[in-house]
């Protein structure tokens, strides 16, 4: 089903650049390829706008057309802006090297990610192998805000107003399961405003603790560590929120003398 858009167009924006924009997002992990009909129907356009605008995303190097298929795959140039990005963030350059340190120093999984609209999207994320290797898994992995210790952690150290905002987004097949989700995104917010974490298990086997990163000129981004192969208990939620919350009073602090 198409996702309703939003193009402000006129004096407040470029309706044309948001529009291919939204073509690009179009494009996930596991989606290899697409034809101009296949887009329409993802960002709710007309057949016609996105058969102009993917030419033109072709011609600006954005995209690659395959002529056999009819279809277009995104192109190497769009790595090339993930990667500036990348090298070019304060954040990653302060903390990276920190949270590779912390990775091996206590065997277990660094995350750091920030928002993309309702999902949450990784800028690093440090494995920890038993193996005594480090591997990182690649950037702009997505998971879902509402489901993850993230994404709740971010939301907590949002505004109030731009939190519900969000919060209204998240629905689920029946209203009472929308209820049931809801509560337990504000208890993972009560947690972190109570303890500085929340704790949640997306995953089977797996316990992650996040905290929000907040801090003046710089976007909300979330931090977390997580174990695999765990079953979940009290205890081991708050020995590994006690690291998280230690470990991110040092990002903060080298992050505000930047």
């Amino acid at each position: 089903m198409a996702q309703m858009r939003r193009y402000a167009g006129g004096v407040d924006g470029n309706r044309s650049l948001e529009r291919g924009i939204e073509i690009l997002r179009a494009f996930r992990p596991g989606i290899d390829t697409l034809g101009n009909g296949e887009i329409a129907e993802r960002c709710g356009l007309p057949r016609s706008t996105v058969s102009r605008l993917t030419r033109t995303l072709v011609n600006s190097g954005m995209l690659d057309e395959i002529r056999t298929e009819r279809t277009y795959r995104l192109a190497a140039s769009v790595i090339s802006i993930g990667h500036a990005m990348r090298t070019g963030s304060p954040v990653l350059n302060a903390i990276g090297p920190m949270m590779r340190a912390e990775s091996a120093k206590r065997r277990l999984n660094v995350g750091l990610a920030t928002a993309d609209r309702t999902m949450m999207v990784y800028l690093e994320s440090i494995r920890y192998s038993p193996r005594a290797a480090l591997r990182n898994v690649v950037a702009g992995q997505q998971v879902p805000m509402e489901l993850t210790s993230l994404g709740r952690a971010y939301l907590a150290g949002l505004a109030e107003s731009e939190r519900e905002r969000l919060l209204k987004l998240f629905k689920r097949r029946s209203a009472a399961a929308t209820r049931a989700l809801l509560a337990e995104v504000r208890r993972s917010i009560s947690a972190v405003e109570r303890g500085g974490y929340c704790a949640v298990s997306w995953q089977p086997a797996v316990l992650a603790v996040a905290t929000p990163i907040v801090l003046d000129g710089l976007p909300v981004y979330a931090l977390n560590m997580s174990l695999q192969n765990v079953d979940r208990s009290d205890a081991l939620a708050s020995e590994l929120g006690a690291y998280l919350n230690a470990f991110a009073a040092k990002c903060k602090e080298v992050l505000a003398g930047r």
